[in-house]
């Protein structure tokens, strides 16, 4: 685990620091127009979008250790690059890329962790995943406010790019793909977790195709709620700095500080969620009412306006902290549906339309913060989409007890607490 969580870690640095750049003054200094911008703060999730369920498939058919390796090595020179390019059009070429690069990475990541972690523990594991989002931006925003404030936005692409090359080397080292490839654990651990992970699956109903298990009811509701709640999350994480530092007029540093605190809150409170879904093996009651909180954290964040600076941000913080919450009951949903063959590209789908909310809430905040001069109406965007993923977990409804049909078809799945 603190080998995965490491790498999503710098996969998460070199997609999320853009934000420190455009309030850092990269748009002045290329002559990027408003609108251009949010175009590029966005540009990232539409290759990261196309190219989630090829990465998957590969990741579960071959192998998640060369996947991931060349990935690392890949963001990493496309990151540093951002930090050199003087052409508009070149930096938006270099953010397509660089969402492409790391398509594969997510999915194959919970391929990965599906593969070593069983279902008491699954929720954790990926909580740990995930914690390398917000326990990044945590470092990241203080990292990125100095190394702005010193070096300037490219250099700090530069070095906060050139980590993920060398980790690649470690990663190469240090991974196989499955317990029986490793040399640390004894022949009676290896077969123990094999033994259980094949187990479970006899008590999934068999699904013989993608095409069968990424029509189902489930999977696309799923689907849908991630793709809402994504446009609230990385709405917010790609523009806080600069809404932050709009609205209180304060330096770099000072917002490098106040953008970390919503992500010590989400740390705490994935880790609080993770448990208690583990504990009660229970997955969707741990997912809708965090994101109803968040979206009232908006909402009164909101009405509160930039007259009560303070307060606003204190319900952004809470907003923050209950949009992270989620994930690892979330990501522990789909691998106790659905059989090995198919999961991984069900994930792969729903973390695909998740990178498209993620484009749309990118852009249109950027959009309405730029066209408004508030980030008001981006508060009110967000807590809107997250009502709806709200609503959309509350469809997604466990069949009566000791129903498991004989031939599942489309629709037909079996779905989580």
């Amino acid at each position: 685990m603190p080998i995965v969580f490491i790498t999503y870690s710098l996969a998460y640095l070199d997609r999320a620091n853009y934000g420190f750049a455009s309030a850092a003054g990269i748009n002045r200094d290329l002559g990027i127009s408003s609108h251009v911008s949010s175009l590029l703060g966005a540009l990232f999730f539409l290759g990261y979008f196309f190219f989630q369920v090829p990465g998957a498939i590969y990741a579960e058919r071959r192998s998640v250790r060369k996947l991931v390796f060349a990935s690392l090595i890949a963001w990493g020179l496309l990151a540093a690059a951002t930090g050199m390019v003087d052409d508009i059009r070149v930096l938006l070429a270099i953010r397509f890329l660089l969402g492409v690069v790391e398509a594969a990475v997510m999915p194959a990541m919970l391929v990965f962790i599906s593969n070593w972690f069983t279902r008491q523990e699954r929720s954790r594991a990926n909580t740990f995943l995930i914690l390398g989002n917000p326990v990044t931006i945590l470092w990241m925003s203080v990292l990125s406010g100095y190394l702005v404030e010193s070096l300037g936005w490219r250099r700090m692409f530069i070095a906060e790019g050139f980590p993920a090359v060398l980790w690649a080397v470690c990663w190469w080292y240090l991974v196989r793909d499955r317990p029986r490839q490793v040399r640390w654990l004894d022949a009676a651990a290896k077969t123990a977790i094999e033994t259980t992970l094949a187990r479970e699956q006899e008590a999934i109903p068999p699904v013989p195709g993608y095409a069968q298990a990424l029509r189902s009811a489930v999977v696309i509701k799923l689907a849908l709620q991630y793709f809402c709640w994504s446009i609230g999350v990385y709405g917010f994480v790609l523009w806080l700095p600069s809404i932050l530092k709009n609205a209180s007029a304060m330096g770099m540093v000072a917002t490098g500080w106040l953008t970390a605190l919503p992500y010590l809150a989400a740390t705490l409170a994935m880790v609080a969620a993770s448990w208690g879904s583990d504990r009660t093996q229970s997955r969707l009651r741990f997912v809708w009412p965090f994101l109803l909180v968040g979206a009232l954290a908006f909402g009164g964040s909101y009405l509160l306006g930039a007259r009560h600076f303070w307060m606003s941000y204190a319900l952004l913080v809470i907003a923050g902290g209950a949009m992270y919450a989620p994930y690892g009951p979330f990501f522990a949903i789909v691998p106790e549906l659905l059989p090995k063959n198919v999961a991984g590209g069900a994930m792969a789908l729903i973390n695909g339309m998740g990178a498209l909310g993620s484009f749309v809430g990118s852009f249109l905040v950027g959009y309405l913060n730029s066209a408004t001069g508030s980030p008001a109406a981006s508060y009110a965007f967000m807590a809107g989409a997250l009502l709806v993923a709200v609503l959309l977990t509350w469809t997604v409804r466990r069949p009566a007890a000791g129903v498991q049909p004989d031939t599942p078809r489309a629709g037909n799945l079996p779905v989580a607490r």
